[in-house]
């Protein structure tokens, strides 16, 4: 607490102070009776405080509250909390303003720790997208007012994947923090630099021309290429794809239209061949608005339930019966017809819609196989779930809810984790997989092989079946090399207690080589197409004695009959 003076000729005079303020500020009460407010509140502070002051002297106010900066004996910052009013004798006359002081240090401290969590990356310490988006929106805004442009440079790592995958993920964290680094030291104070997630960076630079930002462009990418990741004591090379979104006075985009086009613009760079920028164009703009009429269509699909579900069986090679079915997802186009995931995923993903598509086809999946238990026949199957339903927390909960709900044993669902998607956090998918494994789930990973990363996604996930990827079983037949490789996979995955499914199995020969080398399931165009749900009854049995399938009512041609497509191939599966 402090008395202030109100007198004209010495406002803000301290008359007197107590030892909690003394303390407060590490002056003496001595010291402190010799001096008036201002010599103790931060520059920036005094002119608010005096002003507040004057008004209460004068009547205006009653009293006032204010948090403000004091400089403390040492000269440091305390945060304070002043609640002044003024002390009057019997006739109302003012005598002096008296003063509650309050430390709020901590407090702000915390705030401001708050502040910076809710603007900030943890990893970089640069912005992140919610703080980037408003800098640009700001900036843009500006241009608008005064005639200005700028550019919006959109970054990504070039096969980061294949960083996390080898290396694991601590060495991926410390690439991400080194290209954050070296892009921050490159740029101007004015500039701004954000992580918007995974690897991918954007960079805004205010007041410049399509030739000063390719300039930019071409010096952040040079410095990527000249400072290789030395994480296990060898360097790894580094290189990133840009995208380019200039803005200019006038224009009618948002901060979000401007990181998509720009987005955009580091997809085609990524496909002409990586480590380059391009220019978002027309043509560009053209296929965005065609990706936004393709949302349109998904959320339609979504919210009016017209995803249709298709199914291909898994055919068990030690007892020739049909085990399970994997679902595969289509989605009605403008004629009628039904469209491949290939059409539509990729949108989905890129406008995080594919977390709702995956609840979607998991609680059909459920749905179904508690119809097929209520009408007395088992039903297992397989759906594949994306990476970044891998990170959603709230995913297994939701799966627990509708395996309830159906009074379904959880065995009977299999959740495909692909070798190939995009798990940015090996440590959430460890989550994921671990919750749903204690209730019984199965879990797959598909495209085994495909990737760098196989190894490493065996070693951390608890999996049940190992889909082999196509590309060692469609010439299984003529390859040498293919049959040495499917047999280290086979005989590592007994080793582990892993059971094997090999895809893209299109003629009976493929058919007994797999069995010859222990592999457990098959899966493609010569075991069954894939069909609709309607006509998902009996099982497929298989003839050993004769190699060949009979059918049920209405199910999969026999082998043989126009498999020359194997099924498995990226445009026909629920790549969810």
């Amino acid at each position: 607490m402090a008395r202030l003076s109100i007198d004209p000729a010495s406002p803000g005079r301290f008359l007197e102070v107590n030892q909690a303020f003394c303390e407060l500020t590490g002056y003496s009460r001595e010291q402190l009776e010799t001096l008036d407010c201002e010599a103790l509140t931060h520059p920036e502070d005094v002119e608010e405080d005096a002003s507040l002051l004057a008004q209460l002297v004068a009547g205006e106010i009653q009293n006032y509250e204010i948090e403000t900066r004091c400089i403390h004996a040492e000269r440091h910052v305390v945060w304070v909390l002043v609640t002044a009013s003024l002390v009057r004798d019997d006739s109302g006359k003012p005598l002096y303003c008296i003063r509650q002081i309050q430390d709020i240090q901590e407090r702000k401290q915390f705030a401001g720790h708050l502040e910076y969590l809710a603007d900030h990356d943890a990893l970089t310490g640069l912005f992140n997208r919610r703080r980037f988006v408003r800098e640009l929106s700001h900036q843009m805004s500006y241009a608008h007012r005064y005639g200005e442009g700028g550019a919006v440079l959109f970054l990504d790592i070039d096969n980061f994947k294949d960083v996390n995958d080898t290396l694991g993920h601590q060495a991926g964290d410390e690439l991400i923090a080194s290209v954050a680094h070296l892009l921050g030291e490159r740029l101007r104070e004015t500039d701004a630099i954000a992580r918007l997630g995974g690897d991918e960076f954007a960079v805004l630079l205010p007041r410049v021309g399509a030739d000063e930002a390719a300039a930019v462009a071409r010096g952040l990418m040079q410095a990527v290429r000249q400072n290789p990741l030395r994480s296990t004591g060898r360097p790894i090379a580094l290189t990133v794809s840009v995208g380019i979104a200039p803005f200019h006075a006038g224009a009618g985009t948002t901060a979000d239209d401007l990181l998509i086009e720009a987005d955009l613009a580091m997809y085609n760079a990524k496909e002409v061949g990586r480590d380059r920028f391009v220019f978002a164009s027309d043509e560009q703009q053209a296929r965005m608005e065609n990706r936004l009429t393709w949302t349109g269509r998904i959320r339609k699909a979504l919210d009016e339930d017209l995803f249709v579900l298709y199914c291909q069986p898994i055919l068990d090679l030690r007892s020739n019966e049909i085990s399970q079915y994997e679902l595969l997802l289509r989605m009605p186009g403008t004629s009628g017809e039904l469209l491949l995931p290939a059409s539509f995923l990729y949108t989905a993903e890129r406008y995080d819609l594919i977390r709702r598509i995956d609840r979607w086809v998991i609680s059909r999946a459920i749905e179904l196989i508690g119809d097929e238990r209520r009408d007395g026949r088992e039903l297992r199957l397989e759906v594949n779930v994306s990476g970044r339903s891998v990170a959603d927390p709230e995913l297994p909960g939701f799966i627990v809810e509708q395996l309830d709900a159906a009074s379904i044993d959880p065995a009977q669902l299999i959740l495909e984790v692909t070798e190939t998607a995009a798990i940015g956090n090996m440590d959430e998918a460890r989550r994921f997989v671990a919750r749903l494994t204690d209730i019984g789930c199965c879990f797959a990973l598909d495209d085994f092989g495909a990737g760098f990363g196989s190894f490493y996604y065996l070693k951390y996930l608890p999996l049940d079946y190992l889909k082999i990827d196509g590309e060692f079983i469609r010439n299984l037949p003529a390859s040498n090399t293919d049959q040495l490789i499917l047999r280290s996979i086979v005989q590592m995955a007994n080793g582990l207690g892993k059971k094997t499914i090999a895809e893209f199995v299109g003629d009976e020969e493929s058919l007994q080589l797999l069995r010859e080398h222990g592999v457990q399931y098959a899966q493609g165009y010569h075991v069954g197409r894939p069909r609709p749900l309607t006509e998902l009854r009996a099982p497929v049995h298989t003839n050993a004695a004769a190699g060949q399938h009979s059918q049920g009512p209405g199910r999969s041609p026999s082998p043989g009959s126009s498999a020359s497509q194997p099924e498995g191939t990226s445009a026909d599966r629920c790549r969810s």
